[in-house]
């Protein structure tokens, strides 16, 4: 699709003002919540994004309690009856709890010059092209990072700027044609509960989540993936007068860890090698817990990964007389790559929405998993289409302007293809 000056010219502003807006708001994910959505502050972002969808006159709009924002753009300038059938396009507004998400301000870094840059609030702290090769592909451009101390949150909410720019854009711009469009923005999806409690009432038969990295990326595969916790009951014992009765949780936890392969982490491990990765461990000489993720892009192979760690449970009792060790396990989602094998034309309308954009398509296997893979396990196929963002769920974190442009032309050309 080939857009005016005027239009390129909206996209540019409302989707970066949009951007740095929700990325103000504390919307980090918790992992050891059992609520829905995990942390009450999630809602916030929802509830503006309700209000912004209403405000652009979209239809039905809804935000329920279970942390999801629902609204539906209605056909109202095509008569091309392939545009009729209703698509969806989807992304999340927690950020990662790996990294503090509060309190986080964006700076636009203007024609960037390809060399290092600095953190006002963390001196320490610097980003080139050493720690993202990326960056010189985006020189001239402007840089958005944010100040040292939190994540930039543009896992996702780029993609939720990207979207809400999208809509508004088609609303505002009546030449560019669109069908029915069913937006979704979900909670929780970093800690794998993204679709919980989602109301499929509202759900098309296919959609897009606008959650990859780099400009052209369409992200057909996903690990699949288990969240494992290993609960560690020792006997606790005055120190002074232990010897022979104290049952050390916390030391049987660091036994365990130990075992854990070395050559399959994820800092050792790439393309499609799958990994244990150790998420938290905490406890007291009396009770410790281990919290692991197994990720892999077959899923055999991970069941053996936790078929594994229940061996390494059984072989520390049996290291500590007397411990006791409680492995479960939830499954997490799956690989969605051979539910958009079976329907090749949602994959090839995305193609074809990111070529007309003018990049070139970079498919590939997702080491991580989105909303579209739970989705896909439900019936729903949905691929990843990128949203720009790169160093995900770290202080260096950014995203160039470009990207996020980008990333709205693809949606817009999804909108009027055939």
């Amino acid at each position: 699709m080939s857009l005016d000056s005027d239009t390129t010219g909206f996209i540019r502003e409302d989707v970066v003002k949009r951007f740095i807006r929700y990325a103000k708001i504390h919307t980090t994910s918790d992992p050891n919540s059992d609520s829905k959505p995990s942390s009450s502050n999630q809602h916030d972002l929802l509830k503006l994004l309700a209000a912004e969808l209403n405000e652009l006159g979209l239809h039905d709009v809804r935000h329920d309690k279970n942390g999801f924002v629902y609204a539906t753009l209605l056909p109202a300038n095509s008569t091309i009856a392939p545009l009729s059938s209703a698509f969806g396009l989807m992304a999340h507004v927690d950020t990662s709890p790996d990294q503090d998400g509060q309190g986080v301000k964006p700076l636009l870094r203007e024609s960037y010059d390809g060399g290092e840059l600095s953190f006002p609030d963390d001196s320490q702290l610097t980003l080139s092209s050493k720690d993202s090769p990326e960056l010189l592909h985006f020189v001239g451009d402007t840089i958005i990072t944010a100040s040292g101390k939190t994540l930039l949150g543009a896992d996702d909410k780029a993609g939720v700027a990207e979207i809400m720019t999208a809509v508004a854009a088609l609303i505002k711009f009546p030449k560019l044609t669109h069908g029915r469009i069913e937006v979704c923005f979900t909670s929780d999806e970093e800690v794998g509960r993204g679709v919980e409690g989602i109301d499929e009432s509202r759900l098309p038969p296919y959609l897009y989540t606008m959650d990859g990295s780099y400009p052209g990326t369409l992200e057909t595969e996903c690990f699949d993936a288990i969240g494992v916790k290993v609960e560690f009951q020792g006997i606790g014992v005055h120190p002074g007068y232990a010897y022979g009765k104290m049952v050390n949780a916390t030391l049987a936890a660091a036994s365990f860890t130990e075992l854990l392969p070395k050559d399959q982490r994820p800092e050792t491990t790439r393309d499609r090698e799958g990994f244990f990765h150790l998420t938290s461990i905490e406890g007291t000489n009396e009770f410790a817990t281990a919290r692991l993720i197994l990720r892999d892009y077959d899923h055999q192979k991970n069941v053996k990964r936790l078929d594994l760690v229940k061996e390494m449970a059984n072989e520390v009792e049996r290291e500590y007389p007397g411990l006791k060790i409680a492995v479960t396990h939830t499954k997490q989602y799956e690989n969605m790559g051979e539910v958009l094998a079976r329907n090749p034309q949602v994959v090839e309308r995305a193609k074809r929405a990111i070529e007309a954009s003018g990049l070139k398509v970079k498919e590939k296997a997702i080491r991580g998993g989105t909303d579209g893979s739970r989705l896909c396990a439900m019936g729903y196929p949905t691929p990843n289409i990128f949203a720009g963002g790169m160093l995900f769920h770290s202080r260096r974190e950014w995203i160039a302007v470009s990207a996020l442009t980008k990333a709205v032309e693809t949606i817009l050309n999804l909108a009027s293809l055939p």
